[in-house]
């Protein structure tokens, strides 16, 4: 990164702040630190930091309700820092509109990769035109509705098509299985997840080399999906 780029932590444990902020100072962010939900969403309002670590922990207020009073006037990503690791704690936050979510404890490689994949996403979206996505042999391009693997175009359906678009708008991110199904069959479909399923295998059957060993189009179990966009290290074709 270059230049200081301004992080909030949501975070009432000192030890975690102390861990965060000498870990992310050598690569180039500022941290700011907040231990309740109402100090954080004061200081998210007066400093405007680019990323929010939220965790859900805190000691006046869920940090789920954090989440959607930040998302009523704020679009910093949220990336969710939280001991709690059940599907169900991980849906809640994504719903409410967190970006990521880290359970701890976690590497600070992990969590450098996330803040990129965030900041990148948040940054690309800023001027408002539909992104674009290559990563290994797969390209999207969403403008020219154009889906490439290996340099040859990929017919998909209306339904696969809005499925992967769907996915390159949160490129790198988490999306729940109901922001999906909403965003693609609309909110009266947020019940049938066995569309995600059929869609989703599909879908691997057209873009992936093994579609039974994703490379790009990666299940997050329990919650919903993520797409990658960096190659897996260590894997070859």
């Amino acid at each position: 990164m270059t230049g200081e780029t301004l992080l909030l932590a949501i975070e009432d444990e000192p030890q975690v702040v102390r861990f965060l902020r000498a870990s992310l100072a050598s690569h180039g962010f500022r941290l700011i630190d907040a231990p309740t939900g109402q100090q954080g969403l004061a200081a998210a309002s007066a400093r405007v930091p680019e990323l929010i670590l939220l965790d859900l922990g805190l000691p006046d207020m869920d940090g789920v309700e954090v989440c959607r009073r930040l998302r009523e006037w704020c679009a910093a990503p949220v990336i969710v820092l939280s001991a709690r690791g059940q599907e169900r704690d991980k849906i809640e936050a994504l719903d409410a509109g967190a970006d990521d979510y880290v359970t701890k404890p976690f590497g600070i490689g992990e969590l450098l990769a996330r803040i990129r994949v965030a900041l990148r996403h948040a940054r690309s979206t800023a001027g408002g035109a539909e992104p674009e996505l290559r990563v290994g042999e797969l390209a999207v391009d969403l403008a020219a509705r154009r889906v490439v693997v290996a340099g040859v175009e990929v017919h998909l359906t209306p339904n696969e098509y809005g499925l992967l678009a769907e996915l390159v708008r949160n490129a790198g991110k988490v999306v729940t299985q109901r922001q999906l199904l909403k965003a693609v069959w609309g909110p009266g479909a947020v019940g049938q997840s066995h569309y995600l399923r059929v869609y989703m295998a599909q879908l691997r059957h057209k873009l992936e080399t093994e579609p039974a060993r994703p490379r790009y189009l990666i299940t997050e179990p329990g919650v919903g999906y993520r797409l990658r966009t960096e190659e897996p290290l260590g894997e070859g074709r």
